[in-house]
């Protein structure tokens, strides 16, 4: 153990380099870092297991700042432990455009952050799913390669987000034991004492969820280390509260809100630069303090290299098996899966609900991508996510492949966030369309980071009928869309489905929705290819007899319904030509000759989709007709109620040819 001198020298290095560099920007949250210091330095110096010169290293500990707000304590301890990018310069430029510390942890813009982290109550629930990550991957691949813990730090705030709930209760159901949150418990929050607003005793919570629970003194190293000590060798998962002071070692701010969000000021800090007796100018460290954070940072390496011993010595199939899931990778036999599956439909025929399609192709093609996680949120009859022969994890069988997910949509999303952020493993799970709104926090920081998540999103209209309008979503596809690096696609039948599937999986950089139908459609496509014409985002799925003077475009369950008007069209002596468009985004990206030609020149341009129309101009211009929706749903059959909102083939049709006579 570090002298208590030392100890704190190390930790007043974190305090400072936070309020020089809060006090450069103008901006920033001082607090956090100076009262949290004390446990960052423990834990980064005796506990955690990484390596600064392999920040990917795969069987690192994982640390996530789930109070992303003080994020200059992060930074402050890669920039003293070693990380080569977190420089000194970098510190200076907090929160300027462009600079590797920006005011809340991006990991994809600064090396050594595990998640990206901001909005209160993601962290903890993103670290549930990296301990369940870890414990999935060490059933299969065991210790020797995959045994590592995941610590959090969480603040006041992030324990009131409902998330916290959710995601508590869920690790402590599945015994998550390498899961340890050190709660900075400060009792403070923006607006004051959180004895205004709150009064949960928080380790009684935890308690009830499954937790082993302690509080300590958040000042005191010995404490500190103890209680980390305790926690890896709980069998449950642990929750610590840390007492601490917000802004420690400030005179006049200290214990208080008004250290919380703002600068100290220039006196202020002189003021705490005395009391803590720390003589070196703003952005300096004494060299033995630096030398002490980089020694901690380098006796990282001997357990890294112990590993790589270790990931060299297991049997060949095994390891080039974990490398290709950490880097990524899909098996060459996806392709052929897909192929498979679209064949089967074509044979079949017949009229199936897209998220029966998706169970089929899920059935192909699990079998071949092990490496995938299905779930549901207590839908899985509904959404059809859990494949043939799929085994449900246990809190004591990991080896499973489908996670009972219970009706925590918040909590599972950010989860499945963890999941594909500790590698190894691509995480699907099921929900109502209408309940996406719960995890569109989660689904926006996915897109943010650019991960693979694909959340399977059933029930896609007013179509799932008596339920009626508290479950029908109408304007949910639109919001999604509205997500940048987002896909969002709908399925016509079950070959797009199977050709979702497969972009989804492909798309390493981006997350997925799948929109799919509660009522059975007809198979539309009748060519089983490995060419994947949803790939494009939109194509002409149905030609005209002659130079087309309609163009009806659609998504999902509504192309069938073009299909349709199509023929009632041309029955008419109208040559009419249909484009499926499986994915807005897709089609966006594309060249914009390319969209041009799909879109075609025909006079009467008519969209269908049972929605909104928000983000249809984008496509096929503010001049096309649109049949959808403009209000809320209603409870009656399906079939009543596209007839009841005029989702019919004949309100198609009439409105091309309303355009015709126009033109």
């Amino acid at each position: 153990m570090l002298s208590r001198t030392s100890h704190d020298r190390m930790a007043n290095a974190i305090r400072f380099l936070a309020m020089d560099a809060v006090e450069a920007a103008n901006s920033g949250h001082p607090g956090l870092p100076m009262g949290a210091a004390d446990i960052a330095t423990v834990l980064f110096t005796k506990v955690l297991k990484y390596d600064p010169t392999r920040p990917f290293w795969p069987d690192r500990d994982r640390f996530v700042l789930s109070a992303g707000h003080g994020s200059m304590l992060l930074y402050s301890v890669l920039h003293l432990a070693g990380y080569e990018k977190v420089t000194i310069e970098e510190i200076k430029r907090f929160r300027k455009l462009g600079s590797l510390t920006p005011g809340h942890p991006e990991n994809f813009v600064t090396e050594g952050i595990e998640t990206t982290t901001g909005p209160l109550g993601q962290g903890i629930a993103t670290a549930v799913g990296m301990a369940m990550a870890e414990r999935a991957l060490a059933a299969r691949f065991g210790k020797d390669v995959v045994d590592h813990h995941t610590f959090v730090l969480c603040s006041d705030g992030d324990l009131m987000e409902g998330i916290s709930q959710e995601a508590a209760d869920l690790a402590g159901h599945l015994k998550l034991s390498k899961l340890i949150v050190m709660w900075d418990d400060n009792g403070i929050s923006i607006d004051g004492a959180t004895s205004i607003s709150g009064s949960t005793d928080q380790l009684a919570r935890f308690a009830a969820s499954g937790w082993a629970t302690t509080r300590i003194d958040g000042h005191d190293p010995e404490a500190i280390l103890a209680a980390l000590t305790a926690a890896k060798a709980s069998d449950r998962p642990t929750l610590i509260a840390c007492r601490t002071v917000i802004g420690f070692g400030s005179p006049k701010k200290a214990g208080s809100e008004k250290v919380h969000g703002s600068p100290l000021g220039a006196d202020e800090i002189a003021a705490t630069r005395a009391a803590l007796g720390w003589e070196a100018a703003p952005f300096e460290i004494p060299a033995d303090v630096l030398a002490g954070w980089r020694a901690a940072g380098a006796a990282g390496s001997a357990a890294r290299a112990a590993w790589d011993a270790r990931l060299a010595a297991a049997p060949a199939a095994d390891r080039a098996e974990f490398e290709r899931r950490i880097a990524g990778t899909l098996p060459q036999a996806l392709e052929g899966a897909i192929v498979a599956v679209k064949q089967k439909a074509v044979a079949d025929g017949g009229a199936v609900a897209t998220r029966k399609s998706s169970e089929l192709v899920l059935d192909f093609i699990t079998p071949v991508v092990p490496e995938m996680l299905g779930g549901s949120a207590d839908l899985t009859g509904s959404n059809n996510t859990k494949a043939k022969g799929a085994k449900a994890i246990t809190p004591d069988d990991f080896a499973g492949s489908f996670v009972h997910w219970g009706v925590r949509e918040h909590g599972m999303a950010a989860a499945m966030n963890g999941i594909t952020l500790h590698k190894g493993l691509i995480p699907f799970s099921g929900g109502f369309l209408v309940f996406s709104d719960y995890c569109r926090p989660s689904i926006r920081l996915a897109a943010l980071m650019g991960e693979r998540v694909i959340h399977v999103l059933t029930h896609d209209s007013i179509g799932l009928g008596e339920d009626g309008p508290t479950h029908q979503p109408v304007e949910h596809l639109a919001a999604l869309r509205a997500i940048p690096n987002l896909l969002v696609m709908r399925p016509a039948d079950t070959v797009e489905t199977a050709e979702c599937w497969q972009i989804a999986l492909e798309a390493e950089g981006r997350p997925s929705a799948l929109i799919l139908s509660r009522q059975n459609l007809p198979i539309l496509r009748t060519d089983a290819t490995p060419e994947n014409r949803s790939a494009g985002g939109a194509y002409e799925i149905v030609a005209a007899s002659a130079k087309a003077q309609a163009s009806l475009f659609a998504t999902g369950s509504e192309v069938s319904l073009a299909v349709e008007a199509a023929k009632l069209l041309e029955a008419q002596g109208v040559p009419t030509r249909v484009v499926s468009i499986p994915s807005f985004e897709l089609f966006l990206e594309r060249p914009a000759a390319e969209r041009a030609k799909v879109i075609g020149d025909a006079p009467a341009k008519v969209a269908v989709e049972a929605a909104i129309r928000m983000g249809w101009d984008a496509i096929v211009g503010s001049d096309a007709a649109f049949v959808g929706m403009t209000s809320f749903g209603a409870s009656a059959p399906g079939k009543d109620l596209f007839a009841h909102f005029g989702l019919t083939r004949d309100k198609v049709a009439a409105k091309a040819l309303d355009q015709l006579r126009q033109a």
